[in-house]
């Protein structure tokens, strides 16, 4: 795959994306599909979010065209990603059951097991149910992730970047020419998307990026040591399992439910401690740009895969118990939480 194809492709998502935009930004006024402020959201206005189908389409479209059906993988991740991204759309027209959710992206995710992409442990049918249960968790961990302006955009855009050079250093230029268009596409929304936002992704723009990150992630790494898959499945989804660990860990001994929503993620969080909302973003992107950097210095063998996955767990952790420290809970939810923590400390 020579250079003039790969940014022909480009050229061609950056512009799906911004274009179909807007569009999609009108229809979704004139049909009342907006995310409107108040209890658990923290924007300000209503807002429209049928951006996510920019993304796929900008996505999918470029990529099938350069390959077809080349790489039997590749297809899958397409076609099962385009499924996610339908069950997306339809909660977001209209709310679907936690159970209807995870039984489709359940079989999406076994979907691509079977096309052959599998995190590789043991060589035998574990390595396909933990393959399954690191998409789904992790496709909804993104998904929790896009709760503020050029959040998820921001992590998307670098994280699909650098992993796409990590794919062409691992000599897999189908799987690199996807996931740039993943970053084109993503940037293309990002204009739209960077505070304050015009236009959301919604449920059909961050399940698909959140299924086709991970499953790209797992598809670099099959076949290497467990240091090496360690690293290189935590460092790519490095800002959402951080994101979902301080949510779940702070819901849990806050006696709340950690399936709600909740003005509690990382993002709010920053903007707790002063952070404006440009400022949220970039410093997201920022950490992403890190954790993707140090996914590529492991890929050229610059730095060891063991010590970067064991700084990687480590980092994680401590950020996750840090950022309990920042209060996001009002005192009426403190009051309420406390008879809770203690009859779990009995």
């Amino acid at each position: 795959m020579n250079a003039g194809v790969l940014l022909a492709a480009g050229a061609v998502a950056f512009l799906l994306s911004t274009v179909t935009i807007v569009p999609l930004r009108r229809l979704a006024l004139r049909w009342d599909l907006t995310d409107r402020p108040g209890g658990n959201k923290a924007h300000a206005r209503p807002t429209p979010y049928l951006g996510g189908l920019a993304i796929a389409v900008a996505t999918v479209v470029p990529t099938a065209a350069v390959i077809g059906l080349s790489d039997h993988r590749i297809t899958a991740i397409l076609l099962t990603a385009t499924a996610v991204a339908m069950l997306g759309l339809i909660d977001d027209i209209g709310s679907l059951s936690m159970l209807i959710r995870l039984t489709v992206e359940t079989a999406a995710a076994i979907g691509v097991v079977l096309s052959g992409v599998r995190i590789t442990m043991t060589d035998g049918w574990l390595d396909g149910a933990v393959t399954v249960v690191w998409i789904v968790v992790m496709t909804n961990s993104f998904n929790l992730l896009d709760n503020m302006d050029g959040a998820l955009g921001a992590v998307t855009t670098v994280t699909a970047t650098l992993l796409a050079v990590t794919a062409f250093v691992y000599a897999q230029p189908v799987l690199g020419l996807l996931l740039s268009m993943l970053a084109y596409s993503g940037l293309g929304f990002l204009l739209h998307n960077w505070p304050p936002a015009r236009i959301f992704m919604g449920d059909s723009g961050s399940l698909f990026i959140g299924f086709v990150l991970t499953c790209s992630a797992i598809l670099l790494v099959m076949g290497t040591r467990l240091d090496t898959t360690i690293a290189g499945l935590l460092l790519p989804t490095f800002v959402a399992t951080v994101d979902t660990g301080v949510v779940f860990l702070s819901r849990m001994l806050a006696g709340r439910s950690p399936l709600a929503g909740g003005t509690d993620h990382v993002s709010h969080r920053l903007r707790r401690i002063g952070l404006g909302p440009q400022m949220v973003a970039t410093a997201l992107g920022l950490i992403t740009a890190t954790a993707g950097a140090l996914c590529l210095a492991m890929a050229m063998r610059w730095i060891p895969p063991l010590p970067t996955a064991i700084v990687t767990v480590g980092t994680a952790l401590v950020l996750i118990g840090l950022l309990q420290g920042v209060d996001v809970y009002s005192p009426a939810q403190r009051q309420k939480a406390l008879p809770r923590i203690r009859e779990r400390l009995r």
